[in-house]
């Protein structure tokens, strides 16, 4: 057991974390490991732990891993460096200073141990790389240059179990207190010092409600808790579309802010101790950066209010806008979310159609969300294997969408299809009717790219270009064909792709510590933030864009730094707890 420091106190007060998400329980995990009491408040119930984490797909950022090296993919920290500030665009002088310091921690980390560490934990990758925001299209320009999305084995649950466990551990152990429906609306500071010292808040009725629904906001209760320091960790705005609106950058992705949307992140991902930090004085920059996806279906499913799921598509479908026009060059699926997102609201309209087809859907529709991959989820090679390698249907859960989803149109030939789209038009306030001849001709333009195996179509050489990465070929990437041609390639399908809100990448200024920051670039005695209430470190790491696999290493790394900088704080001798590299 690491050693404390001999100035540590006998009978501390907890360290109160306000949110019981992954980042909160990173942290926990560290302060428990010295002994530290620490106090998790949250506004959920128990059946929550793990906040947004538990619905992800599982997916994270590493660079020069053991996996890329067996998939013969060279990456290392120089080239990762480049494509994250590449990415990131920095160009603030004031609001980046710690967003800039943060990437290159995170890099490094990404590099030198979040393998080591999250594995250290239990915790397990598919052997195959993925290769999630491919770019758009330039050396030097935004986007991943290499495979490095690790897809966890177990998914978002996975990731969430190996840190919640040793947590509830060091409960049964006294050194770790949960108190659920217990809603913070207050940091509280010391008169003398300024120092955050506690919280105040609300006890809400009790509410058994299962994980993701809709919670009730009964008040029943008042509290007030004192504490060694608070750490906030509660979340992005992603569940709150009005405040989504509020922040949205139109002089940006102007000219309008968009009306619809599907929500990707459960309903309390509300955005409410973001206000409530700012106004015990921290300081909020960046909050015009969001990352939400542009291929957001309607769940035929739903758990949360307008629940979405984002479809993370191979390279092979036909993207066109509201208008049928095909989206402009390297606007491909899965290439550039914030470029794409820029186009469309550009047109006006806040929906684009996919056409594709029942090979290209069964092989590249793959579904966000742990629960839509019960297959990964639940550890089944087998279902891996038949779901998707073998089948020529898809995963059980894509095809469930392509049958019971309101935003699919299925049919036999194109003008059917084109019919069947603009009666799904009919329904949508403001829909554009699409021409048959001109949605004819862009399907056939796009087609006759594969009479040979060389083209001009820039599309085309990057299906083609992205077939040499072996795994994507196997399982990932439909052989080249032509959409007309149902004898290869099953019926047509054509699918309404909504925009879907998800995560905040602004956020709660901190420094790299994650000591919150005040406005006069003063540190935050006794305040400390991490996870996506702090843009994941920072206050903004990812900068403009994200590089994928970062949301859920960025609250690994976020919240294992705040657990680690608290301890150096009350005098423990960290560097023991952890291998903390110099360069923080």
């Amino acid at each position: 057991m690491p050693k404390r420091h001999p100035s540590a106190g006998k009978a501390q007060k907890p360290v109160i974390i306000v949110g019981a998400g992954l980042a909160g329980l990173v942290a926990a995990f560290e302060l428990s490991r010295l002994r530290i009491p620490v106090l998790l408040l949250d506004q959920e119930n128990a059946n929550n732990v793990g906040g947004q984490a538990f619905w992800s797909l599982g997916g994270i950022f590493c660079v020069d891993s053991s996996y890329q090296r067996r998939m013969g993919i060279k990456d290392s920290r120089e080239l990762a460096m480049k494509d994250w500030f590449n990415s990131a665009q920095f160009d603030r002088e004031k609001e980046d200073y710690w967003p800039r310091k943060w990437a290159e921690a995170f890099v490094n980390f990404a590099t030198d141990e979040m393998e080591d560490y999250v594995k250290a934990r239990g915790l397990g990758f598919l052997v195959n790389v993925g290769w999630a925001e491919r770019g758009d299209g330039r050396a030097d320009g935004h986007g991943n240059t290499v495979p490095r999305f690790h897809l966890t084995w177990g998914t978002g649950p996975e990731v969430v179990r190996v840190f919640a466990e040793p947590v509830k551990k060091a409960a049964k152990k006294g050194t770790v207190e949960f108190r659920h429906r217990h809603r913070v609306d207050e940091i509280i500071l010391d008169e003398l010092t300024g120092r955050a010292v506690g919280v105040k808040g609300s006890i809400l009725e009790e509410d058994n409600s299962p994980r993701g629904v809709k919670s009730s906001r009964t008040v029943v209760d008042q509290f007030e808790i004192h504490g060694a320091a608070v750490l906030v960790t509660s979340g992005g705005i992603g569940g709150n579309v009005d405040k989504v609106k509020a922040a949205w950058p139109v002089d940006r992705l102007g000219p309008k802010v968009p009306q619809n949307f599907v929500i990707g992140v459960p309903h309390h991902v509300d955005g409410r101790m973001i206000d409530i930090t700012e106004s015990a004085g921290a300081n909020i920059i960046n909050r015009d950066r969001m990352w939400h996806y542009t291929e957001g279906l309607a769940n035929w499913n739903p758990i949360w209010p307008g629940h979405g799921i984002r479809v993370l598509p191979a390279p092979s479908s036909l993207w066109l806008d509201a208008n049928g026009k095909r989206l402009p060059n390297h606007l491909f699926p899965g290439c550039d979310t914030l470029g794409t997102l820029k186009y469309i609201c550009s047109t006006g309209h806040d929906y684009t159609w996919f056409i594709t087809d029942q090979a290209i859907v069964a092989r590249e529709f793959a579904l966000s969300g742990s629960e839509q991959n019960p297959d990964v989820t639940g550890k089944s090679v087998w279902g891996v294997l038949t779901q998707r390698v073998l089948s020529k249907k898809g995963t059980v859960p894509v095809q469930n969408f392509v049958k019971h989803g309101v935003d699919f149109v299925v049919k036999d030939n194109l003008e059917d299809l084109v019919e069947g789209m603009n009666q799904l038009v009919a329904k949508i306030p403001g829909g554009v009717p699409l021409d048959y001849q001109k949605i004819k001709d862009v399907v056939e333009t796009r087609d006759s790219q594969f009479d040979n195996p060389f083209s001009k179509d820039a599309q085309t050489m990057l299906i083609n270009s992205a077939r040499t990465y072996w795994p994507d070929k196997r399982s990932r990437i439909a052989p080249p064909h032509k959409l007309l041609d149902k004898k290869k390639s099953g019926p047509l399908i054509a699918v309404r792709m909504n925009l879907l809100t998800r995560k905040t990448l602004g956020g709660i200024e901190t420094n790299l510590k994650s000591q919150v920051m005040k406005a006069d670039g003063s540190v935050f005695k006794g305040l400390y933030a991490a996870g996506e209430v702090a843009g994941f470190g920072g206050g903004g790491v990812h900068g403009y864009n994200s590089l994928e696999g970062t949301f859920l290493g960025g609250c690994i790394f976020s919240g294992r730094t705040a657990g680690l900088g608290i301890a150096e704080e009350l005098g423990y001798d960290i560097r023991k707890a952890s291998n903390v590299r110099a360069r923080l």
